[in-house]
């Protein structure tokens, strides 16, 4: 703990330095705020960090060196994950952090768990990273022929605050459901399985990247099934939750599912503060979507290989950091 609070601290006073980061030799320091250690976010944010180093001294990358940002010393960040992150980046707290893509919106716009506070308005994405898949788990050999067949239905809608359920509950009310005639459950993800393997729910709703611990030994124990939304649902649900985009989780994934399964995602995005400097996100995002980067990223965490450039604007719906957007005008995916 100690040591984490040094580095911290360390990082927080070479920050000062970012307004002066054309002076490559010169060190510099980027927190990217993640999660837990046991989480995705810690080692995607490890990943990232690596990439975009290189601190001064470093070979060049034209001699099998870092092709990071020349100076730059980029650390992951342990915390509390999306809303910690938010808010850290807001107030200046870390330069960059990760969260899943309906906090960043409902942060920026105000909405959702930051209604009634100040709007999160420095908030900026550099890019859009992975998916974080909707699944709607439903016991083995269960049938939905529609989302409106939970009505009446005992169904997990996670856990209080949890962005899955504001997601959730806002889906559901486009198909006239609520808790007036559902007969909702707030659990996590562990709970929830537990309690559909034992009878006591019908279906679930969680979103996280697959595959997920939980029900991978669902499947393995009990069996399962999971829904796959219609092309009308999904675009409905699109409509309310702008943020998600279509994903398809395909078949095996979990073993027990041999079918690919349409359903949505809220990406994991990557932000900043509006107030950080042009030129150090622009070099920032040029290292990020490199080629050395793509075979760390691929080498890596699972959910790293998903990180593409083709998707690292899907489901943003705040403005981008002029750096980034710099980039990705120059790089053809921003027209």
């Amino acid at each position: 703990m100690r040591l984490k609070t040094l580095i911290a601290g360390t990082a927080l006073a070479a920050t000062t330095a970012l307004s002066g980061f054309s002076q490559a030799a010169e060190m510099q320091f980027f927190r990217i705020g993640s999660g837990s250690a046991g989480g995705s976010y810690f080692p995607i944010a490890g990943l990232i960090a690596n990439a975009i180093s290189s601190p001064p001294g470093s070979r060049a990358c034209e001699d099998g060196g870092s092709c990071g940002v020349p100076g730059l010393v980029a650390i992951a960040q342990s915390s509390n994950a999306s809303v910690a992150n938010a808010t850290g980046v807001q107030t200046g707290q870390m330069e960059s952090g990760l969260a899943i893509a309906g906090i960043v919106h409902t942060a920026y716009n105000g909405g959702g768990k930051f209604e009634g506070q100040a709007k999160y308005d420095k908030l900026r994405v550099i890019a859009n990273l992975f998916p974080e898949e909707m699944h709607l788990v439903l016991p083995k050999g269960a049938k939905l022929n529609s989302l409106q067949d939970l009505k009446g239905k005992r169904v997990g809608i996670a856990q209080a605050g949890s962005g899955t359920q504001v997601a959730v509950l806002q889906l559901l009310s486009q198909f006239g459901l609520d808790r007036s005639n559902i007969d909702e459950a707030e659990l996590n993800n562990t709970q929830s399985a537990e309690h559909l393997a034992d009878g006591q729910l019908d279906a679930y709703f969680y979103v996280a990247g697959t595959p997920i611990a939980a029900i991978v030994q669902l499947d393995a124990t009990r069996g399962m099934e999971l829904y796959s939304f219609s092309d009308a649902e999904r675009a409905t649900i699109q409509q309310a939750l702008p943020y998600y985009y279509s994903e398809t989780i395909p078949a095996s994934t979990y073993e027990g599912v041999d079918y690919d399964v349409k359903t949505l995602a809220g990406g994991a995005q990557w932000m900043t503060n509006a107030d950080v400097p042009e030129e150090l996100v622009y070099d920032i995002t040029k290292a990020l979507w490199n080629d050395s980067t793509r075979q760390l990223f691929e080498s890596g965490h699972p959910k790293a290989r998903m990180i593409k450039l083709n998707t690292a604007l899907s489901g943003v719906t705040i403005p981008l950091h002029p750096g980034a957007e710099k980039f990705y005008r120059e790089a053809g995916v921003l027209h």
